[in-house]
């Protein structure tokens, strides 16, 4: 049971039993929390590994790891520890540790407890692999009750934290209780390392740009608000990688990337998080078509290393990342194809409120006071949720993409691309602008849907205006949700579980 299910009277007694406890070890000379350091041999893992069982049996080992489970017998115990790599079974004997030794273990530890343990390994009448115990000592004591739940033969946790607000607020009781959890957020970490390892691999020089920022840019998202007391001016905090990596590319550098948080001050949902993990990279000399390729060979590499194959299940289907080319769907096609609109009717707003309203789309047209923000809606209505297999999404509206270069044939849509898998958006990338009149322009276009409104127009940016105007060369450039990109390699429903710490209401 987790102690936040527990009446405060009763947590308040279970405390004061350890804190005893505690009182009883300092009194014998045994203070746990004096303990620096265990030297270990062997972890969890590399003793209970079955290959290795022949070599090691009778090796004496030093292990460490909090105690999760006791069943004692009178004069003998068995017990496990856990450490990061799962757990081990100890068996305590009185007349191996000694009088002393054994009733400081069967009395004064409780689980939560952290224990080193000098023994040999051997293997149990049951077939369990365990460590025979000839030292014990306590080196760290949990005065509150960890939410262990109990292990059934098959190794499945029941009755653990189950509560998913707890899980969340709590992530450190998660990760003593629920083993998934911890394998999914190491996922995460083994995930973030590949892709390094690849772009590493690619010639990309990773760099760290500023969080606080003048001029929130590079996105269209409402961002965070500070002051500097000793500056005494506001800032903002960035809700994107992507322009002061673009001055970079400005300065010489040609192939850059950054791995960060960024900070957009919207709403909450399984998808968003008001702070979250982005990966942005910009290319000199390369086009969008350069950035498909890029993305296919980097998406598959990285779930290959990680899963051990480029194919994994979502839902009732089996996604392929090895199947290239993946399909490339220009948004105007994607609608008509799943919802009847033809393109020509989306080529003004009045049009296309009557092509809407002919097939009674679920949009509130009051929302959507400008083209390009009603044919992504369309978009994300009608297309999106048919997009299982990695597909490239393409010809963005201009209207909704100002970093965007505009197709030569058709100024209205831009050279961008999302990329799709699973249903979910998992990067975002453009042919980037790199006209400074052109895009002087489109920041000018973006202030005045801001003055019509839009709380998530990008601002000017005289800096940045400034920058490109000293000559930016024809650049590719990419932006990857790392959390998405979690959520669908680990199967995740939910943003908030492959977050450490994901922001919660305070109670």
């Amino acid at each position: 049971m987790s102690e936040h299910e527990e009446s405060g009277e009763t947590q308040d007694q279970l405390f004061q039993q350890r804190l005893r406890k505690l009182e009883a070890l300092r009194a014998q000379g045994n203070d746990p929390f004096v303990v620096e350091r265990c030297d270990r041999s062997h972890t969890a893992a590399q003793v209970t590994d079955e290959t290795q069982f022949a070599a090691q049996e009778n090796q004496t080992v030093s292990i460490a790891g909090r105690l999760v489970a006791r069943r004692n017998m009178g004069k003998a115990a068995f017990a496990h520890l856990a450490d990061e790599s799962g757990r081990v079974q100890i068996y305590v004997r009185l007349n191996d540790v000694g009088e002393a030794a054994y009733e400081q273990f069967k009395d004064l530890t409780d689980l939560g407890d952290f224990l080193c343990v000098q023994g040999y390994i051997f293997r149990t009448k049951t077939g369990e692999i365990s460590v025979h115990a000839q030292q014990l000592h306590i080196i760290s004591k949990a005065m509150r009750v960890p939410p262990f739940g109990k292990l059934d033969a098959e190794g499945q946790t029941h009755n653990a934290l189950a509560d998913v607000e707890d899980r969340y607020r709590y992530r450190y009781l998660d990760l003593i209780a629920n083993p998934e959890s911890r394998l999914r957020l190491t996922q995460r970490s083994r995930i973030v390392s590949s892709m390094r390892r690849f772009l590493d691999g690619k010639g990309f020089l990773e760099v760290e740009t500023p969080v606080l920022q003048q001029e929130a840019g590079g996105a269209s998202a409402r961002p965070f608000q500070t002051h500097h007391n000793y500056l005494d001016h506001d800032f903002k905090l960035r809700i994107s990688l992507e322009l002061f990596l673009k001055r970079l590319i400005i300065g010489g550098f040609e192939k850059v990337y950054e791995i960060g948080r960024v900070f957009r001050n919207e709403n909450m949902d399984r998808d968003h998080n008001p702070e979250f993990t982005l990966m942005e990279l910009y290319q000199a000399y390369a086009n969008l078509e350069d950035i498909e390729e890029l993305v296919e060979e980097m998406y598959e590499a990285i779930c290959t290393e990680v899963t051990g194959t480029p194919t994994f299940a979502w839902k009732d289907q089996t996604i392929d990342l090895s199947a290239r080319p993946w399909r490339r769907l220009p948004m105007l096609e994607g609608i008509q194809q799943y919802s009847g609109i033809d393109p020509a009717d989306l080529r003004t707003l009045e049009s296309a409120h009557a092509a809407c309203r002919a097939i009674d789309a679920p949009i509130d047209l009051s929302k959507e006071p400008t083209l390009g923000g009603l044919i992504e809606k369309l978009h994300e209505v009608y297309t999106q949720p048919h997009l299982v297999q990695p597909t490239f999404i393409t010809d963005f509206p201009t209207e909704t993409s100002p970093l965007a270069k505009k197709r030569p044939d058709d100024p209205s849509l831009t050279r961008r691309f999302e990329v799709y898998i699973g249903t979910a958006e998992l990067g975002n990338a453009f042919s980037e602008i790199n006209d400074p009149l052109d895009q002087r322009e489109r920041f000018i276009d973006q202030v005045a849907q801001s003055a019509a409104g839009d709380p998530e127009a990008h601002p000017m940016d005289e800096d940045f205006l400034r920058a490109m105007e000293f000559g930016m060369p024809p650049t590719g450039g990419l932006g990857i949700g790392i959390d998405r990109m979690v959520m669908l390699l680990t199967n995740s429903e939910s943003i908030r579980d492959i977050l450490l710490f994901p922001l919660m209401k305070p109670r």
